[in-house]
């Protein structure tokens, strides 16, 4: 796992951006997709399957940071 994931195992309630988010994906291998009319973004393999879905409003709760480590320890590739 990278270290955008590592830091927000770490500290889950830190003021963490979307921008944060899309940069765990990246480094853990997993698609980020941006909304396309609404404010949540989709976070999983983009041809389907288990997603999860994140508001993108500023900061992030601490509640969606670790829902997405497990996520992302669970779906990773890297």
């Amino acid at each position: 796992m990278g270290k955008t994931v590592e830091r927000m195992r770490a500290n889950p309630k830190a003021d963490w951006q979307i921008v944060d988010v899309e940069k765990a994906c990246r480094e853990a291998g997993v698609a980020c997709m941006k909304p396309s009319g609404g404010s949540h973004f989709k976070i999983g393999n983009a041809g389907g399957g288990r997603r999860l879905t994140i508001p993108a409003r500023r900061p992030i709760k601490p509640v969606y940071i670790s829902l997405l480590v497990r996520f992302l320890d669970e779906e990773g590739v890297k």
